[in-house]
Order: structure tokens, then C-alpha cells, then sequence
């Protein structure tokens, strides 16, 4: 039993530090100022038809899967020691649940993140919010929970459900990651 629980330990503790190194070094490895999040699992594809942005009823949200890893990918930010001068999220349902969960503090939901997958949002609208934001960021890092389109659209990366990238606004470097 004691070499179970012993292996467990070390098991965990790397792990951590595997999701600490990956935060840490990402970010330090480009001198990014934004680190963008795709939203925690969500299951399906796009949103209903009825989809309405005030009514979480009529979106694609978290599931129980999908808010554990949230949690999860929140804990091991923590770890990190990273802090991030300024959390930001779509105002999707399944972004600010995935920013509330994360455990972080302070969030701000921001329509410059929102999908415009199904032109529930219109595209040109929110890059250009998104691209102003980016021009003006606060000193420090930035976290940035989202949508793959609007990650994609910026990186050229796409990136699964609670998966990052790291990107310098300046350079426009973008180096992928998972905590989880």
C-alpha cells in the first residue's frame, strides 16, 4: 500500500510540474502577453438554432466532464504561480462558466471573444474589437478564455477544448499547450 501511495505522490507531482513548465515556459518562451484559452469541454457541435447570448438554456454548454476540467486546468494555473494581469472571457455561456470554474478572481466577460461560428456574432465586429483590445493590453499577461475560431483566427493554431496558446501580440508567435 505504501509504495501505491508513493507512486501516486510522485505521479501527481510531476504532473504538476509538467503543467507548471508548460504555463511557465510557454509563456516565458515567446515573451507572450496573451494567453488564449479555448473553452472546457462542451459536448457537440455549434449551438442550437434558438441560440440566444442572454439564455444559457438555448447554448451548447459544459458538461460535468467538461467543468472538471475546468476546475482541474484552474488548479494546476494556480500552481504555476502564474498571475495573470487580466482574465477575459467571451460571453458564451460555456466561456464564463469555463473562467468562473478556473478560480482565478476577477473576470471580465468581452464581446471581442465571442464565436461567430454560426454569424451568431458577426466576424469583422468582434476581430476588430478583439484586434483593438490586443494593440492596448495592460502590462503582464492576459488570459483570454474563448472560441477555437477566434483562436484560430488569430494564431493560425486550432486548439481542442481546455487547450492554450501562448502568443506575442508584437512578434505574433504562438506556441500550443495543455494543463490537463
Amino acid at each position: 500500500m505504501r509504495v501505491l501511495i508513493g507512486f501516486f505522490a510522485v505521479f501527481f507531482s510531476v504532473v504538476s510540474a509538467y503543467a507548471e513548465d508548460n504555463l511557465t515556459t510557454a509563456i516565458a518562451s515567446i515573451d507572450a502577453d496573451v494567453v488564449f484559452m479555448r473553452h472546457a469541454l462542451a459536448p457537440g457541435f455549434g449551438d442550437p438554432a434558438n441560440f440566444a447570448l442572454e439564455n444559457c438554456t438555448t447554448q451548447r454548454n459544459l458538461d460535468s466532464v467538461g467543468r472538471k476540467q475546468a476546475i482541474k486546468i484552474g488548479a494546476e494555473i494556480r500552481r504555476s504561480a502564474t498571475d495573470f494581469t487580466q482574465v477575459l472571457s467571451s460571453e458564451w455561456c460555456r466561456c464564463k462558466e469555463t473562467a468562473e470554474l478556473l478560480g482565478l478572481g476577477k473576470w471580465t466577460p468581452f464581446s471581442g471573444l465571442n464565436s461567430f461560428f454560426q454569424d451568431f456574432a458577426d466576424k469583422q465586429v468582434v476581430l476588430e474589437k478583439l484586434d483593438q483590445k490586443l494593440r492596448k493590453l495592460e502590462p503582464g499577461v492576459t488570459l483570454m478564455v474563448t472560441h477555437q475560431v477566434v483562436i484560430t483566427s488569430v494564431t493560425g493554431q486550432a486548439v481542442g477544448s481546455g487547450e492554450f496558446i501562448a502568443f506575442n501580440t508584437r512578434t505574433k508567435e504562438a506556441r500550443k499547450f495543455r494543463l490537463d
